[in-house]
């Protein structure tokens, strides 16, 4: 895919009503960064489909007969940074039977644009056990594109193995107060990440966005093998279905456990198994989180 205009693409693959919704739950995850709105209010306008309904003005409702809202002045330059796995598990295959790397850049691309629309400022760390990447946050066309080219190139199969938590750990050198959006695949953040990501959310307001993997037993997918450089599975095994009830019994458990950790830590997460789910998935965990604060 031409990267030097992710942005148009993504834009070409997203309706305007969804949009609106995305990045009208987004300025709700932003305004949790501080106390209150941290916006200062501006005027009075009539209510449409997306805007938060928590700044519906109830009383000026009433007597105008229709909704009402609050409008604010946003809160300019805020910070984002994208945190993504680079780890060679990453350019496995997702569980729609696409590319995990795809999968996760195409998230990457849908947060990049709608804090383009908002005039964010978003950094990027990008990294596994052998390389780091990072970028300051700024704002701009230009630099998002660059961004997500840096994404792009590191997502290989060819790449060292994953390790979240040096990313974590390197995000935690940033001072600013940020909304963190961890990109990794459903067998993480693991147990190990865990004090890292309870310092992480101490300090940030955190949200994970995870690619299912694929089962080399699921009809469809073909031949598959390891990343770790295993043997292929046998085609009768891949049909076996008491293998396969024991692939969907056993990747239960890991998601389970997982949601469990974030959970516990206050920090909303979404898997998603293809391009297809990455929108609905980030609006409806937008909107659990939303709801979460009330």
């Amino acid at each position: 895919m031409d990267s030097a205009s992710r942005l148009a693409k993504v834009r070409a693959r997203l309706d305007l009503p969804t949009v609106r919704r995305a990045a009208g739950l987004l300025d709700g995850r932003h305004r949790s960064i501080f106390t209150g709105h941290g916006q200062d209010f501006d005027d009075q306008v009539e209510y449409r489909p997306g805007d938060d309904v928590k700044d519906i003005d109830w009383k000026s409702s009433a007597r105008a007969g229709h909704p009402i809202i609050r409008r604010f002045v946003r809160e300019s330059n805020l910070a984002m940074v994208l945190a993504v796995d680079t780890g060679h598990s990453m350019g496995a295959t997702a569980r729609s039977g696409e590319p995990k790397a795809a999968v996760a850049l195409f998230a990457a691309d849908v947060v990049a644009y709608l804090a383009r629309a908002r005039g964010d400022l978003v950094a990027l760390v990008a990294g596994d056990a052998g390389r780091m990447v990072q970028m300051p946050g700024r704002g701009g066309t230009a630099h998002l594109e660059t961004l997500l080219r840096v994404v792009e190139g590191a997502l290989t199969l060819d790449a060292p193995p994953s390790d979240l938590g040096r990313v974590l750990e390197r995000v935690l050198t940033s001072t600013r107060r940020s909304l963190v959006v961890v990109l990794t695949d459903e067998a993480r953040p693991a147990a190990a990440d865990e004090e890292a990501l309870r310092r992480l959310r101490a300090r940030h307001e955190v949200m994970v966005i995870a690619v299912a993997d694929a089962l080399p037993t699921e009809r469809g997918i073909g031949p598959t093998a390891d990343v770790d450089g295993a043997a292929p599975l046998p085609a009768f095994l891949r049909d076996d279905p008491a293998l396969h009830a024991e692939a969907l019994a056993v990747t239960g458990q890991r998601r389970a456990a997982v949601a469990a950790r974030l959970r516990r830590l206050g920090i909303g997460h979404v898997v998603v198994s293809g391009e297809d789910d990455v929108v609905d998935g980030l609006v409806d965990l937008l909107e659990r989180q939303r709801h979460a604060r009330r």
